[in-house]
C-alpha cells in the first residue's frame, strides 16, 4: 500500500527533485533501497527530508552530458520511508512509490540538483490498488515458466514457495524492479500500464532474454 496521505492527484506536487539513475526502477507500492554519496544528492535528500519527503526517480535518456544528460519521459515519485546516516557521511535510504509522472519542463533551480514540473493525469490509477485478474492461475503460469527459464540461463536464485503465493500483479511489480534487465528494458517496465500489460511486457523480456541473452559470472540469488 502507498505511503498514507496521497488519495488523490491534487495531493502530489507539481515540482520535484529529480534523481537520474539508469537502472533503478521505482513502481508505486514498490520498496526501493538507494545509497546516497554524491554531494548534490545527499544535498537533495536533506531538503526532501526536511520538507514532504519525496522525490521522484527517472532514468537518464541516450546522448548529452555525463553530468546532466536527458530524462526519460516517465518517471516514478516515491516517499523517502527509511533513512540511515553511515559513519563515512552516506545516506542509506529506502523510496516507496506513490506514482509515475511524465516528465515536464525542467526549471532552473537554484539547488544543485535538478527540479522539473510533474504531470501525473495519465497515472492516477498508481493511487489505487491493483485489481486481481479474473483467471489468475494461467496468468502466473504463464509468467512462471518465462520466470524459470530466465534464472536458469542467468544462474539466478529465486525463494519460489513465496513467489507463488503472491498476487501476480505483485510479482510482476517486484520482478520488474528487481530482475538485472537493460535501461531501455527498465524504461519498457515503468512506462507499461500496471497489470496485464506489464505482465506481458514482463514476460517478453524474460523469454527474449532466456533465448539469447548473456550469462552472468555465476550463480547469485534475489533478494
Amino acid at each position: 500500500m502507498a505511503p498514507s496521505g496521497y488519495r488523490k492527484l491534487v495531493d502530489l506536487p507539481l515540482v520535484i527533485p529529480v534523481f537520474p539513475l539508469a537502472g533503478a526502477l521505482l513502481l508505486p507500492r514498490g520498496s526501493l533501497p538507494l545509497n546516497i554519496f554524491e554531494p548534490r544528492y545527499l544535498n537533495m535528500v536533506d531538503d526532501a527530508m526536511a520538507a514532504d519527503r519525496l522525490i521522484g526517480m527517472v532514468q537518464p535518456g541516450p546522448g548529452g552530458e555525463r553530468v546532466r544528460p536527458p530524462l526519460t519521459r516517465v518517471g516514478c515519485l516515491g516517499k523517502i520511508t527509511s533513512f540511515a546516516e553511515t559513519s563515512d557521511g552516506r545516506y542509506l535510504i529506502t523510496l516507496t512509490g506513490l506514482c509515475r509522472f511524465q516528465v515536464g519542463p525542467e526549471l532552473s533551480a537554484a539547488t544543485p540538483y535538478r527540479q522539473v514540473r510533474a504531470d501525473y493525469r495519465d497515472f492516477e490509477a498508481d493511487l489505487r490498488e491493483s485489481e486481481l485478474p479474473s483467471d489468475p492461475a494461467s496468468e502466473a503460469e504463464d509468467l512462471m515458466q518465462a520466470l524459470k527459464a530466465y534464472l536458469a540461463r542467468k544462474g539466478l536464485g529465486l525463494d519460489w514457495e513465496t513467489a507463488a503465493s503472491a498476487p501476480w500483479p505483485t510479482l510482476v511489480d517486484s520482478l520488474s524492479m528487481a530482475l538485472p534487465f537493460d535501461p531501455a528494458a527498465k524504461q519498457a517496465l515503468i512506462e507499461a500500464e500496471a497489470g496485464a500489460e506489464r505482465r506481458a511486457c514482463l514476460v517478453a523480456l524474460l523469454r527474449f532474454d532466456a533465448a539469447g541473452g548473456e550469462d552472468d559470472d555465476g550463480p547469485q540469488r534475489l533478494q
